[in-house]
């Protein structure tokens, strides 16, 4: 893509009411992003089984219904690697408005698939679709708004703290999920399973116009602005198999406390309710303080607080394991 040949910083001011609003359009949009993540994996252990899968025995309409919520998982590397791209290509501002509407939609659209009763399958399989495309919004967009923030800083010991509220949305979106399911399941009681698990999808999409908005009134980051060259996905390539043992340590390292937080957030309320015949209200789980500690890289660095994070879900694992009967 062809670049200015000259490009003026903004002035301090300026600048810095751009940082702000770049942090907290990145924050709110990874907050609605991860809201609608994380609430179809609790519908998916509370009631898809019984309404996409009913011909199965329970255990097998769970296990089916926590299929199309791997389908998510599978997705979000692509839709790293597409919006990664294309966000080194045309920029970060227009890739997390692409990401934020498909997120949008998505979640717009599975509130009102029809269920194996009306449709049969083919419920299952729009399900999954959809589920699909929510893989790769997230994807695009939980590196893209920690870049668009983190580019906004001039001030590089500030870089951990500012790309650490991103991070901030997923705790966020965990919550809000789980007390939109919490609330929704009072209010509506035995009709949740009929028709109440739609409205926490709807309540998920209307905040999306605000954000949308927000967004598009960001410039685009200075440092993508004054970059010179935009790598090529050839080179991206050769960086990563140059630096393979790097890149594998840093996804490893990380792999503990990923395995840990999902065994709670979804597998946690499938056995209250399957095992401990709890009602199908949620267990919420908040992670906050794992969102503030890796704001603290910018002071002690990155590498002692990535140390700490496999320790602490280790520690979280052997709880929940020790804590079943």
């Amino acid at each position: 893509m062809a670049m200015a040949t000259t490009y003026a910083p903004l002035p301090e001011a300026e600048q810095s009411a751009q940082l702000r609003k770049a942090v907290i359009a990145s924050t709110v949009g990874t907050t609605i992003e991860w809201y609608d993540f994380f609430l179809y994996g609790t519908a998916a252990g509370l009631v898809f089984g019984k309404l996409f899968f009913p011909n199965q025995e329970p255990l097998a309409a769970t296990l089916a219904a926590f299929g199309t919520y791997f389908i998510g998982f599978a997705a979000r590397p692509i839709g790293a690697a597409i919006f990664g791209h294309y966000g080194d290509r045309i920029g970060r501002k227009a890739t997390l408005i692409a990401t934020l509407l498909l997120m949008g939609v998505a979640t717009f659209l599975i509130a009102f698939v029809p269920t194996y009763e009306s449709i049969g399958i083919w419920g299952a399989v729009a399900l999954t679709v959809l589920r699909a495309v929510q893989g790769i919004g997230v994807g695009g967009e939980w590196g893209g708004s920690v870049l668009l923030a983190m580019e906004w800083s001039r001030k590089h010991g500030q870089r951990g703290l500012v790309a650490s509220w991103p991070q901030f949305g997923v705790p966020v979106g965990l919550f809000l999920a789980n007390l939109s399911v919490l609330g929704v399941s009072t209010w509506t009681g035995q009709a949740f399973l009929v028709w109440g698990w739609r409205i926490p999808f709807f309540i998920g999409c209307l905040i999306v116009p605000f954000v949308f908005f927000l967004r598009r009134s960001l410039q685009e980051t200075e440092e993508f602005l004054a970059r010179k060259h935009h790598p090529t996905p050839s080179e991206i390539y050769r960086s990563i198999l140059a630096n393979w043992v790097i890149v594998l340590a840093g996804m490893m390292m990380v792999i503990m406390t990923t395995v840990s937080f999902y065994l709670i957030t979804v597998y946690t309320p499938t056995f209250g309710k399957t095992v401990l015949k709890l009602t199908a209200a949620p267990h919420g789980v908040v992670r906050l303080p794992l969102g503030e500690s890796r704001g603290s890289g910018a002071t002690v660095g990155r590498n002692p607080i990535e140390r700490t994070m496999p320790r602490a879900g280790a520690g979280v694992a052997a709880g929940v394991h020790l804590a079943q009967p």
